[in-house]
């Protein structure tokens, strides 16, 4: 028992040295362009934890989770920006600089308002199951981006398709992250910078993730999640638990979209399309709906596998002769991979001991 003890503890040690130091020596190959990615990436764990609890832990199919994403990062943009001090003079004359809340607040504002929207969401949809869930949460996708892409008149609100710029960076204990930072010989670049703060939030998030999952409301969910039926027969209240499972995924999403939002430095519809939120699906069941180690593996495998087949297509593409685009032989990349892997993985690259174990049998 000491053994494994003192293993699992030397492994974590390995590991977080590994995760503290990778943007460094990604960064000292002299191109910020992996840096980036790996900081999507973190982004995109943050969307698939969310989404984990809605779909993993509730069994709720939700095909319009990046609205929240959405939400959450015009919030931002909006109390981040001069874009609502340069359209409405009233709010000029208020804040001549523009409005530049701070990110602390505003995150909590996000969180809280893309959780209500959550619930706004969930509560004509408590009756619906399976596809015709998956089919409202998808309609509502569609309908959060094209509000956003048409709220420029008569009132310009959102600016429309030109998006929001001018973003505000984020600031930590006064450290602007969108500024380089010289320690001594070294200099730290603003992608890496936003690293660690994108690291900070997935480990708080992956600590309120297994928090949630072995509480009585975690439990509740996935009884639900096993047969509603007999959840409901046992005196659970299912409405109002997944009313808080769709609100509680919501915030996750709302407190990503302002980091997205801050980091971009510029946000417009385009960012939020469907094809987002099937990605962030995607990445849930192919590491292991329900499992939180199997979520944060699929989560970086899609974030990183496009980049990676990048270098793949270009070759591929000389060799057609023209005829295939790096893009479309990219896309053909990814859809083969995934299909490969669900067939090889049926549950998932990494799924939950417990949930195999119940298939099995």
């Amino acid at each position: 028992m000491m053994n494994t003890k003192t293993g699992k503890l030397i492994a974590f040690l390995i590991a977080a040295v590994a995760l503290l130091l990778l943007p460094i020596i990604l960064q000292s190959t002299g191109s910020n362009s992996w840096v980036r990615i790996v900081d999507i990436a973190l982004l995109y764990v943050l969307l698939a934890l969310g989404l984990n609890i809605v779909v993993g832990y509730a069994g709720l199919l939700d095909l319009g989770y990046i609205a929240f994403f959405a939400v959450g990062a015009y919030v931002f943009a909006l109390l981040g920006s001069p874009h609502l001090a340069d359209t409405f003079p009233a709010i000029k004359a208020m804040f001549p600089n523009g409005l530049h809340y701070s990110i602390w607040w505003v995150m909590i504002l996000a969180a809280v308002i893309a959780g209500i929207v959550g619930m706004i969401l969930g509560a004509p949809t408590l009756k619906l199951r399976g596809d015709y869930l998956a089919i409202i949460t998808l309609g509502f996708g569609e309908i959060i981006r094209i509000f956003l892409l048409n709220m420029d008149r008569p009132v310009n609100i959102t600016n429309g398709p030109k998006g929001i710029s001018q973003i505000d960076s984020i600031s930590v204990f006064g450290l602007d992250l969108g500024k380089r930072l010289t320690i001594g010989d070294y200099t730290f670049q603003p992608v890496t910078l936003y690293y660690y703060l994108f690291l900070f939030f997935v480990v708080l998030a992956i600590v309120l993730s297994y928090r949630l999952q072995d509480s009585r409301i975690g439990r509740a969910w996935m009884a639900i999640r096993e047969d509603e039926i007999a959840a409901k027969a046992m005196g659970l209240n299912t409405r109002n638990l997944k009313l808080l499972a769709f609100g509680m995924g919501a915030s996750f999403g709302g407190v990503s979209g302002v980091l997205f939002a801050s980091f971009q430095r510029f946000v417009s519809p385009e960012s939020f399309s469907l094809m987002e939120s099937v990605m962030v699906v995607a990445m849930v069941v192919l590491g292991g709906i329900g499992h939180i180690p199997g979520v944060v593996l699929g989560a970086l495998l899609l974030a990183g596998l496009p980049e990676v087949l990048r270098h793949v297509a270009h070759p591929l593409t000389e060799l057609t002769g023209g005829r295939l685009g790096p893009e479309i032989l990219r896309q053909l990349l990814i859809a083969l991979a995934m299909v490969v892997v669900m067939l090889l993985r049926p549950r998932g690259l990494w799924p939950a001991p417990e949930h195999g174990k119940s298939l099995s049998k």
